[in-house]
């Protein structure tokens, strides 16, 4: 500024006074400088997701209060939505030498990490519930963006023994929401290799809550239903276990049916042209009945792990169809293990109708017997002793070795009676019989029980069942009580039906130098060449 003379005249400065103004201006600057600083942290949080020192920076963010909890939120789930790196999640996980999400929200202090965790439950909530990506034919399913936050839910859920979580509301609404996840595209997220925690270990923690919505996806052509049925097994209630079985009986049936080959034969006749087969119509109808055959066998394993009354009662109808290929009745009487009702006489006395028709195949009938030891001896011994009069002597051998099984040796005597009236034996009976007899627990010891049968007064049949206790247990000590038998006993052995198959009166023993087969026509000649031979080898201790 200069005078009227032109001279210069400089204006004095007083330190730290700003003309009014100039202070205005500052603020205004400073207060849009502050706005674009938010802006580009906002921008940064969405920016460091895909940098390699982001997990870091939006850890200082999530972990620092001099930020808005809102920017600490958008913060989190910035590292919930980071791409895996060498197969980890570090952005949740955190790496060797840095904290992720889940690490860095446990060091917060309590009212912080609370008032960050309430706002993230909503948006973790809203991603979970998402269903998983369409495929498109003939191309692999997209990857799953719910997983990560499926993920980083669960872990908030279970990290520190589910301490991270104070709020039971927020636990149980994230509980819930994990239920539906897990039933919402089962199939597809039950495989997903890219999850930290897998849907048996979430389900392992979520229990019955998680399992309750999964009997309604048991479906014809379902996938998965092997892996649903064991879910519902091990953590269903009662009610979900028996909607389950309801729903697998509906399965059952539909692979059970023409309309399930006419439904596969397009498939299978696509794969033959692809191979360059050309079946006959006759191979093609075996091939599709093999096809549903071994369809309804892994159905009949998930039946097993679910039981429940539907499912015996299918079961049951199937085993007494003698219309069914007798691997398929097998099948059925095999998922019945451990799911019958030991109670239900009607069931039993099904089991053993089975077992004692003279038209079942053996290996059905071995099975329907093993179905017969699982219930109590009161419900099924007079059934089990019926079948002693079987045309079969197989048959009466499952039977009676099934009652031996289940009785003490207070119960012998009544059950050498009713072998003595048995007909057509064949040799390995009475061996079989008196090794168990061996092993018979009960106040009186098994050889005090079974002696008074030597005599010859009891019938032949219990007679020979006598002596294959000795078979099994006698030892040279015992030779004198017995030798009398060697040259008295002239009692016929039994005769062996017509065309019985396996039946037969002959033993092994030793000749001059070498070993012949002796054909055995008399009670003397079981214990001189099959007994005796025995005993000899043993010594008392």
């Amino acid at each position: 500024m200069s005078d009227t003379t032109g001279q210069t005249i400089k204006t004095p400065r007083v330190s730290g006074a700003v003309p009014r103004r100039t202070g205005v201006a500052a603020l205004l600057l400073g207060l849009a400088l502050g706005a674009q600083a938010c802006r580009t942290n906002e921008d940064n949080i969405r920016h460091w997701a895909t940098t390699v020192q982001g997990p870091k920076k939006l850890v200082a963010v999530l972990t620092h209060d001099k930020y808005p909890i809102e920017l600490r939120v958008d913060a989190a789930l910035a590292l919930i939505r980071m791409k895996p790196r060498n197969g980890r999640r570090i952005g949740i996980d955190g790496s060797d030498d840095q904290p992720g999400l889940i690490a860095s929200l446990t060091q917060l202090p309590p009212a912080t990490r609370t008032a960050i965790i309430s706002r993230l439950v909503p948006a973790l909530e809203v991603e979970i519930s998402k269903p998983p990506p369409v495929a498109q034919a003939g191309q692999a399913a997209p990857a799953d963006p719910s997983v990560p936050y499926k993920d980083a839910a669960f872990a908030l859920l279970t990290t520190d023994g589910g301490r991270l979580l104070a709020d039971p509301a927020l636990r149980q609404s994230l509980r819930t929401a994990l239920s539906g996840w897990i039933a919402n595209g089962f199939a597809q997220r039950f495989d997903d290799s890219s999850q930290t925690y897998a849907v048996k270990q979430m389900v392992g923690e979520l229990k019955g809550e998680a399992v309750k919505p999964l009997p309604n996806l048991i479906q014809p052509g379902a996938a998965k239903i092997d892996a649903l049925a064991d879910l519902i097994a091990d953590y269903g209630d009662p009610q979900t276990k028996a909607t389950a079985s309801e729903r697998i009986v509906a399965v059952a049936r539909d692979v059970d049916s023409d309309a399930w080959i006419k439904q596969k034969s397009p498939g299978v006749e696509a794969a033959n042209k692809a191979s360059k087969l050309a079946p006959t119509p006759e191979q093609f109808k075996a091939q599709m009945q093999q096809y549903q055959q071994e369809e309804l066998l892994r159905v009949f394993a998930s039946m097993k792990r679910i039981g429940g009354a539907p499912v015996v009662e299918f079961l049951l109808r199937l085993a007494q169809d003698k219309n069914h290929d007798p691997k398929l009745r097998a099948g059925a009487l095999a998922a019945l293990q451990s799911n019958m009702d030991r109670t239900n006489a009607a069931q039993a006395e099904a089991v053993l109708a089975v077992a004692g028709a003279p038209d079942t195949p053996d290996q059905v009938r071995d099975v329907a017997l093993q179905r017969a030891g699982e219930f109590p001896r009161s419900v099924v011994v007079e059934k089990l002793y019926q079948l002693f009069s079987s045309p079969s002597w197989k048959v009466r051998w499952v039977a009676a070795e099934l009652v031996l099984k289940m009785s003490d040796t207070s119960q012998l005597p009544e059950f050498m009676d009713r072998i003595g009236k048995a007909e057509g034996m064949a040799i390995t009976e009475p061996l079989r019989y008196g090794s168990l007899i061996a092993e018979m627990k009960g106040s009186a010891p098994p050889v005090k029980v079974i002696e008074p049968y030597l005599g010859t007064s009891h019938p032949v049949p219990a007679r020979l069942t006598a002596l294959g206790y000795y078979y099994e247990k006698g030892t040279k000590n015992d030779l004198g009580k017995l030798s009398r038998l060697e040259e008295g006993d002239h009692a016929k052995t039994p005769t062996c039906a017509k065309e019985a198959d396996g039946c037969e009166w002959k033993c092994e023993v030793a000749g001059e130098g070498k070993r012949e087969t002796k054909d055995i026509a008399t009670v003397g000649e079981f214990f001189s060449y099959c007994i005796k031979p025995a005993m000899e080898k043993r010594t008392t201790p």
